[in-house]
This record gives structure tokens, sequence and C-alpha cells, in this order.
């Protein structure tokens, strides 16, 4: 099944501890139907001090489900996302005003 949410959009988070919360997405796993999105569901990761790096305590984006996410329509509104044809492409569009993502 194609992609609706991809590497790129901006999205709102829809349910959970970061409710409300707007950000980009930087990487989707289709398979496990995960997305990690910029400064959203984020945890602290112990590192230790190494030659190379400092160490410490570093903020990590961790994967959030799909279905708890919506892309944000060029109104800023949340919208759905729909799958149609124009001409010979199958293109992406905003279920709230119709337009091509």
């Amino acid at each position: 099944m194609a992609a609706k949410l991809r590497k790129g959009d901006r999205v709102i988070v829809l349910s959970g501890r970061d409710k409300g919360m707007e950000g980009e997405i930087q990487s989707v796993d289709p398979k496990a139907g995960k997305a990690v999105v910029e400064g959203v569901n984020m945890a602290i990761r112990h590192t230790r001090q190494s030659q190379t790096s400092q160490g410490g305590r570093i903020p990590k984006a961790l994967p959030i489900d799909l279905s708890n996410l919506a892309v944000i329509d060029a109104n800023g509104k949340p919208t759905r996302v729909g799958f149609r044809v124009d001409g010979d492409k199958k293109v992406r569009f905003a279920k709230t005003t119709g337009d091509v993502i």
C-alpha cells in the first residue's frame, strides 16, 4: 500500500503525551507503522564518554505510531490524505481542501 505520510511532511500529533505538537517527519518505517517526528516523543539517552564524544544525557526522538499523526494542510489544519490520479500520475491530496500535497 502506498504511504500516506512521507519524510518531510509537516504533521500534528492527534493523541498521546505530545498531543497538539507539530513537527516534520524525519523518517518513516512502513513495516512497523511508525515515524520519527522532529521534537515529538522525546526521550533522554545516556551515553558514556569516549575519546571522540563527550557523553552525557542526549535527547532523542523516538518513533510514534502513524495512526496518531495527521498531515497539516496549506491552511494549517490537520487533514486526512487521499490518493487520486491526475493525468498519468498518482498523487496525494488533502481531504479537507482537495489540494495536491
